[in-house]
Order: structure tokens, then C-alpha cells, then sequence
């Protein structure tokens, strides 16, 4: 996949940029505005790759449908599935371990089905769809939170992954194991989209052939595990369905839901939506957005298949390692071929799947922390500066052994990404669609949304913390292994509840954004018209741009990015609020 270059050559501040582009921008840039705008001169120059904090425009969306879903799916190999379906396995057996999977996979489903359309329709990723899906501009500041702490925890738990693949394989020491793996992720993640979507496609092809061969191995040749598989009745359990089992099983899975943040970090270079490609849009944004579930918990089944069998089929006394992929895929490889290559093939197979995840979670990681110091500190320090701390975090994390305490570490964090994404999946669905009370039209800009918006913050905040009191035993063990259903239930019904009460209020702060050209083209595309920002000197399509609170030497009108908008910290670029 290669640049687009008339990309580069547009979004370089010429001469020409500089003096006229449409009518009414106003000519030159306000030079004391950009001398006191150095940030958002660094923040637009490294954004050319990644489009960190933005919209991604069109003159950059150079990739087919097919190649964003690609990538995307590119980012669902990483191999924690395969510990997360052995260990609610081994603990509550494979009927119970398989409704939960179940249970969990249709709430992703569901939740994730309008965030992707919103993603890849409108070109933002979810922390802009949540500013404007009842979060408001800074409140949606703590979601970014929240999703950071998924990015840290899960590059951890792939992390420790590829470290007990090195131990076994190489002999690498763990603590030595923790540090490669962190360090070697570094520099893919220098560059953005461009990177990230050669190396998945690249190496998609050899990770499949490594995970599935061997598992069509183990079904073929030994038809009997099946039978294995579902009598196993797991550490405490008569092996029939038990309903508190089967929720603490999809707690577990349920901590993946803010997954979808990271699929919509590919979505957001999805193609404009027309009459010619719709059918193979629609089937990228479905594949790639929530259905990338549908693989989760494939995957995580296979991994409680794979860790039964090593432990009714070879030695009971596997269940020590049996959740652990390098284990689980070296114990059927030893079956077909010998036992040099299987180590090797077990290795490669750890490797591969790490890093492919890995970019995505260090990449993802260090936007989302890099727009929630930006917006807070009217401060651009950097991508790279976060790829970092993300990276030492989730080393701490490693080099504390997290993987010893997965299910509990998991089943916390769930309640956080379920309060989260259903709760702007509610707005979406109901408050925009249904009610339409909510602004069908995601917006991101500063100074047209208020500081923070009770219909998403509040139910964010009561519904996590409810299902986190309840997940703690709070109100008693009876009601201990359902705090899945208070996560999501408070988190369904609150924003629609808080956007009546309120009376939509607090979705915008002004409706006009002062810019007479219309945001969307004739297929409601958001519009490539350019226009010229007069802080940094550059073109920003239309949909990044609003009229500037300060205007030209001779009192016209001039435009200014949302990037731009974002770090200023005089105030006096932002439009008033609308009487």
C-alpha cells in the first residue's frame, strides 16, 4: 500500500495555501496568532500521518474497503482469547464458559454495531463520537481514560504471552522476555495508518495458517476431544448451565468490549459510502467493526478446546500451563511434526500474533492518552511521548506477573468498557434515532459542544460505578456475579432517561458553526471541500474547520481546524455561545 502523494503535496502550507483558497478566508495568517500557536503548528505537521486528534479526511482515505477491514481484523490476532476462553473454562466449566462466551459476543455485537457505522460513515474515531453522544467536549475526557487502561492492559497481557513463548522456546528469562516485547513494538508505531495496514496485511496470511492448521489437526485426528471437551465440568461444577456461572464467564469476555475503539481506529479510513461500492462497504464496516466479535469468541472457545485437551487427553497436570497459548499451540504441534519445529512454529506463531496487536494497542494507546492531554492542557507533546508511557505501563504491568490475576483484573475493567460503550451506543441508537433528541450529526469542535454533558457522563459514571460496587460484593454474593447486567442495563436506559429529563440541552453549545459551505456532498459524504486555517496556514477539509472567534486584519471572516482549535489557550479563537 503506498501514499497517496497528492495527499502530502495539499496539506503543505504553499504560498499559494497561504494567500487564497475559497472566498472569504481571508488571505494571510494572523502571524502573532501563529507565533503563539507552536503546538498547533507540531500537532498538524505530525497528524499528516495519523490524523491524531482529527477528522480523517478524504484526500487521505486512499484505501479500499476491503484493505481498511483487513487492517482492522489485522488487529483482533492477538492471542489473549485463547487464555481468556481456558481460563473461565478451566474455572466453570465448557457449557457454562460457552453461554458466557455467547452472552458476551451478542452484547459486543449490538453495542458495536452503531459506533462502527458512526466511525466509518463520518471518519472519527469513538472518542469524537462520544464528545458529541452526550459526553461533551471535556467530558469524554475520562472515556479516553478508560480506553487507554484497555490499550495498557491488554499489550500486557499479550506481552507476558510472548515472554512465556521466549522462556520456552529460547530460554529467555521472563523479565528479560517483558522488555522485548515492549521494546521491539517502539519503532512500528513511529508512523501511523500507512504502517499499521502493510504490516497487517502482511502478516495475516501466515498467522492464520499457523492457528488454524493446527487446530483442523486436532479435530480431524482426534475426534474423540470433542466428546472431552464437553464433559469437561471445570475447577467446581456438575458440568450442567448455572446462571451465575455463565455471567461470571461473560464478565470476563465482556472486558473486551472496548476492543471497538480499536477496530474504529481503522474504520475511520473507510471510503466515502456511494451507490457503486455500498455493498462492499457495508460488509467491511459489519466484518470489521462489531463482527470482529464473532472471531473473539471463535477464538476463545478454540483456546478452551485446545486446554481440555491437553489436560484430559495428555496430563491432567497441564492445567498448570494449559492457559497459556504457547503451551496450548506447542502441545498440538508436537502431535504433527517434530519437536524442533513445533517449538519454532509455537515461537513464530507467539511472536507474530504480539506484535500485530501490539502496534495496535501502543498506536491506539498513545492517541487516546495524546487527546486527553491536549484538550486538558492546551498542550501537543507528541505521540510519541504517550507511545511511551502507554509502553512503560503495561511493562509494569508485566513485570508484576498480571497474568496470574487475569480474570479478576479482566473482570473489573469490564464494568468501565461496558458503561462506556453502551452508553454511547444508547445515545446513538435511541437518543438520536429513536427520540431524536440527540444531534444525528456527531459533533467534535470545540466551542459547539458545553464542557460536559449529563446524559453520557452521569450514566457513564453511575452505571460503572454501580456494576464495579456490585462486582465487589457490595450487595451481597448473590448479586455478585451479575454485575455485567447492571453494567449494561444502567447504561441502556439512563441516557435516554437524562436527555428527556434534560431536554437535549446539553448536546450543543451552538448550532452554527459559522462556515456557509455544506458539510456533507450529494451521497451525504462529509464534504472535501478545503478550506484555509489561519492559526497553522494549512487546508483542513470541511468538516474539521469552523469560523474562527477572531477575525482578519480588516474584519473578514477566517477559518481555523478543530487541531488548531484545540490548543488554543487565550480562549479568544473559540465562537460564543449562541443566545
Amino acid at each position: 500500500m503506498s501514499e497517496d502523494l497528492t495527499n502530502t503535496q495539499t496539506m503543505e502550507p504553499t504560498a499559494a495555501a497561504r494567500t487564497a483558497v475559497v472566498p472569504g478566508t481571508g488571505g494571510a495568517a494572523n502571524s502573532a496568532t501563529t507565533a503563539g500557536n507552536a503546538d498547533a503548528m507540531s500537532a498538524a505537521k505530525e497528524s499528516l500521518e495519523d490524523y491524531t486528534l482529527r477528522f480523517a479526511p478524504r484526500s487521505y482515505r486512499k484505501w479500499s474497503a476491503g484493505v481498511v477491514a483487513t487492517s482492522a481484523l489485522g488487529g483482533i490476532a492477538y492471542l489473549a482469547d485463547f487464555s481468556i476462553g481456558a481460563n473461565i473454562g478451566i474455572a466453570y466449566g465448557t457449557v457454562n464458559a460457552i453461554f458466557g462466551i455467547i452472552v458476551a459476543a451478542v452484547i459486543i455485537f449490538a453495542t458495536g454495531f452503531p459506533l462502527a457505522y458512526y466511525a466509518a460513515r463520518y471518519n472519527i474515531d469513538l472518542d469524537l463520537i462520544t464528545r458529541g453522544s452526550g459526553f461533551g467536549y471535556y467530558g469524554s475526557v475520562v472515556t479516553n481514560v478508560i480506553f487507554a487502561t484497555f490499550t495498557f492492559i491488554f499489550f500486557a497481557l499479550e506481552g507476558s504471552i510472548m515472554a512465556q513463548g521466549l522462556e520456552l522456546g529460547l530460554g529467555v528469562p521472563q523479565w528479560l522476555g517483558y522488555a522485548v516485547s515492549t521494546i521491539i513494538i517502539i519503532p512500528l508505531v513511529i508512523y501511523g495508518m500507512k504502517t499499521l495496514a502493510t504490516l497487517q496485511v502482511w502478516t495475516t496470511p501466515l498467522w492464520l495458517l499457523l492457528m488454524v492448521v493446527p487446530v483442523g489437526y486436532l479435530l480431524l485426528s482426534h475426534p474423540e476431544s470433542i466428546d472431552a471437551f464437553f464433559a469437561y465440568t471445570g475447577a467446581a461444577g456438575d458440568g450442567g448451565p448455572n446462571l451465575a456461572s455463565v455471567m461470571l464467564a461473560a464478565g470476563v469476555c465482556l472486558s473486551l468490549m472496548a476492543q471497538i475503539a480499536e477496530q474504529i481506529d481503522y474504520l475511520r479510513f473507510m471510503p466515502p459510502k456511494t451507490a457503486e461500492n455500498k455493498g462492499a462497504w457495508w460488509r467491511a464496516v459489519i466484518l470489521a467493526g462489531p463482527g470482529w466479535v464473532i472471531f473473539g469468541a471463535i477464538k476463545q472457545i478454540v483456546g478452551l478446546f485446545i486446554a481440555i485437551y491437553l489436560i484430559a487427553t495428555l496430563d491432567p497436570a497441564a492445567s498448570v500451563h494449559a492457559n497459556e497459548p504457547v503451551h496450548q499451540f506447542l502441545g498440538v504441534y508436537q502431535e504433527m511434526m517434530p519437536a524442533w519445529l513445533a517449538m519454532s512454529l509455537a515461537v513464530v506463531l507467539v511472536v507474530i500474533s504480539q506484535i500485530k496487536i501490539n502496534v495496535t494497542n501502543a498506536y491506539s494507546g498513545s492517541l487516546a492518552w495524546t487527546n486527553s492531554f491536549t484538550r486538558i492542557t492546551k498542550t501537543y507533546p507528541g505521540r510519541m511521548v504517550f507511545v511511551v508511557v502507554n509502553l512503560v505501563i503495561a511493562l509494569i504491568l508485566m513485570e508484576s506477573n498480571m497474568f496470574e490475576f487475569l480474570n479478576t483484573i479482566l473482570g473489573f475493567y469490564a464494568n468501565c468498557a461496558m458503561a462506556w460503550v453502551v452508553t454511547v451506543a444508547s445515545d446513538i441508537a435511541i437518543n438520536k434515532y429513536l427520540l431524536k433528541i440527540s444531534p444525528k450529526v456527531p459533533e467534535f469542535r470545540r466551542g459547539m459542544l458545553y464542557a460536559v454533558n449529563p446524559v453520557g457522563f452521569v450514566s457513564m459514571l453511575v452505571s460503572a460505578g454501580v456494576s464495579i460496587a456490585v462486582f465487589f460484593g457490595a450487595f451481597g454474593s448473590g448479586v455478585q456475579p451479575y454485575s455485567p447486567i447492571f453494567a449494561v442495563g444502567l447504561a441502556l436506559v439512563l441516557p435516554p432517561a437524562l436527555a428527556l429529563l434534560t431536554r437535549g440541552r446539553y448536546y450543543l453549545r451552538r448550532t452554527d458553526d459559522g462556515i456557509a459551505l455544506p458539510m456533507f456532498d450529494a451521497d451525504g459524504n462529509p464534504s472535501d471541500e478545503k478550506l484555509l486555517c489561519h492559526v497553522t496556514g494549512l487546508e483542513f477539509e470541511r468538516p474539521d474547520m469552523l469560523r474562527s472567534g477572531q477575525d482578519g486584519p480588516d474584519g473578514e471572516p477566517q477559518y481555523i481546524s478543530s487541531l488548531a482549535l484545540s490548543t488554543d489557550k487565550s480562549g479568544g479563537l473559540v465562537l460564543p455561545a449562541e443566545k
